[in-house]
């Protein structure tokens, strides 16, 4: 709608109209009634509302009036920081994650680590010595592959998986490590971080 990109629903972010016409995120795609979809990072969508485009697009799209808050990408950004950490909270509730700098060196190097992640706040060695392990593990020594940062700190991780001075994890089941890129890819995207390994 502002860019032209077409992209498939999983790369989009929902926008729905509240009963008052304003204008509100649904990341998650669950409110009712009709949505329009946005595929921008922050910093075109501040433009778009800058300038007015984006209230203009929605109009069109909604067919009404609409009232775009000058704080929707501060909402949009919270909304998909917390699908991503409640869907790490998820799998790890559901034994999909595995902690600790040598659990997950002993599991990458056994091949195990379907998707390794580190606080955007992980030592520098630490992050090193893992993703080390992980090309050792998936025999992929001499390559640049590595870890993902996440845009979040070791305090905001550990309060989401519900455990002590999380600074780096790893995904042990590619269907939950497929999830949890899709949650962390979306926030990524939006922020500009969208240089996935």
């Amino acid at each position: 709608m502002l860019s032209g990109k077409k992209a498939c629903r999983d790369e989009l972010i929902r926008l729905a109209l509240a009963p008052d016409g304003t204008v509100a995120p649904d990341v998650r795609a669950k409110a009712p009634g009709r949505g329009a979809w946005i595929g921008v990072d922050r910093a075109t969508l501040e433009e778009a509302i800058r300038k007015g485009r984006l209230g203009k697009a929605l109009s069109r799209a909604f067919k009404t009036a609409v009232s775009v808050p000058a704080d929707l990408a501060d909402q949009i950004e919270r909304a998909l920081e917390r699908a991503a950490l409640d869907r790490l909270g998820l799998e790890a509730r559901a034994g999909q994650i595995v902690t600790g700098t040598e659990k997950i060196i002993d599991t990458a190097r056994k091949g195990g680590v379907a998707l390794l992640l580190h606080a955007r706040d992980a030592a520098a060695d630490g992050t090193r010595k893992l993703d080390q392990a992980l090309r050792v593990g998936l025999d992929a020594e001499g390559t640049d592959l590595r870890g993902l940062a996440i845009p979040a700190t070791r305090a905001i991780l550990s309060m989401a998986l519900g455990r002590e001075n999380v600074v780096h994890l790893a995904l042990i089941a590619p269907a939950a490590a497929a999830r949890v890129n899709q949650a962390l890819g979306r926030w990524r995207g939006f922020i500009g971080l969208d240089d996935v390994t």
